[in-house]
């Protein structure tokens, strides 16, 4: 048996001995090991931050996000944006499974969606298809591997494949919230009229039970109807995320003026650490889910304002966020019907 290291590490070209997500380049040969699973990709989704810097540097202009994208795979053997080092997900169709990973309940022909970052995936394109700018997804002809520590998950039955991955993209946000947030907490959330803000309002809606406040806020009104008359949360405001000052201000403003017991944030630029730090009180908990965060920022930032709070890394994977993120739409025909009318 050929057999790979299971985290990767025997793709890494440059720099050796680390693993594939800070490695610069990775072997992106579609020959695998009996360790590793051959997908025919169909789509990527890529990260918010990620596909926002990348449409600015392309002035909007499709044909040349699609030479960047290729060009970053081709010089990396992986599609991870080198100014963000951010990645997203992929959609598409087994074609193989190694040797060494045949008890698994997964066969040739299942359509699955994985669940570890671009930024660490071997992947070859060979023709990008298409470009849909609203939901931040391309899509490809073309393959990835995906390592034996690698997770994934068979998309459903009940629900468009476009559907189900929406929700995939940010399924740790939403089952984060779900562990973080207790009865009767006041929780702000940033960038609330993206799909991890409704889900995590969803979710925090459902969690601080009658005695909480759950604010939503966005850099435009846009989302504010949609947010208010489907519950998902109790109110909202405008403002920009890169102004902490100008967030702590409205945000106290609708919390009766006092700081918040959670603060989650999802936006999609940066600079917005403080803008999350300082409506968090003392002792409370502020999760950052941006992909676009600095933790230099964020430890600093907190320190300098002498702030004690819990700060949490978006961590992507929560154990069994995928079938839990999933569920969250099967519940919310609300959430189901925007998702379906926004990013599908």
């Amino acid at each position: 048996m050929t057999m790979g290291d299971r985290y990767g590490a025997h793709r890494v070209i440059e720099p050796k001995g680390l693993l594939p997500q800070a490695a610069q380049k990775i072997d992106n040969k579609m020959e695998i090991f009996d360790n590793e699973i051959l997908i025919d990709v169909s789509a990527l989704n890529i990260d918010a931050a990620s596909f926002r810097q990348l449409w600015e540097e392309a002035e909007g202009d499709e044909g040349r996000l699609k030479a960047r994208i290729i060009e970053i795979v081709d010089e990396r053997g992986k599609m991870q944006n080198p100014v963000t080092g951010s990645g997203g997900m992929l959609m598409g169709t087994v074609a193989r499974i190694g040797q060494a990973l045949k008890d698994r309940d997964l066969k040739a022909g299942d359509r699955i969606a994985t669940l570890v970052s671009l930024s660490l995936t071997p992947l070859h394109i060979d023709e990008i298809t298409a470009v849909h700018p609203g939901v931040e997804r391309v899509e490809i002809k073309g393959q990835a591997i995906l390592f034996e520590s690698g997770v994934y998950a068979k998309l459903p039955d009940d629900m468009s494949e476009n559907l189900a991955l929406a929700v995939l993209d940010v399924a740790g946000a939403p089952a984060q919230t779900a562990r973080i947030v207790q009865p009767g907490d006041s929780v702000l959330i940033l960038g609330a009229g993206g799909k991890s803000g409704m889900l995590c309002g969803y979710e925090a809606m459902k969690r601080v039970g009658p005695c909480g406040n759950v604010v939503g806020m966005s850099r435009n009104d846009r989302p504010e109807k949609t947010l208010l008359e489907n519950k998902l949360v109790h109110s909202f405001f405008v403002a920009n995320a890169q102004n902490p000052i100008e967030v702590l201000e409205k945000s106290l403003a609708l919390n009766g003026g006092r700081e918040y017991d959670v603060v989650i944030n999802v936006v999609n630029i940066d600079g917005t650490e403080m803008s999350s730090i300082l409506p968090a009180r003392e002792g409370g908990i502020v999760y950052f889910f941006s992909m676009a965060t600095s933790f230099t920022r964020a430890a600093l930032g907190a320190e300098g304002v002498g702030k004690d709070v819990t700060m949490m890394v978006g961590n992507g994977y929560t154990r069994n966020h995928a079938e839990f993120s999933l569920q969250v739409v099967r519940e919310s025909e609300a959430l189901r019907k925007i998702f379906e009318t926004l990013y599908l």
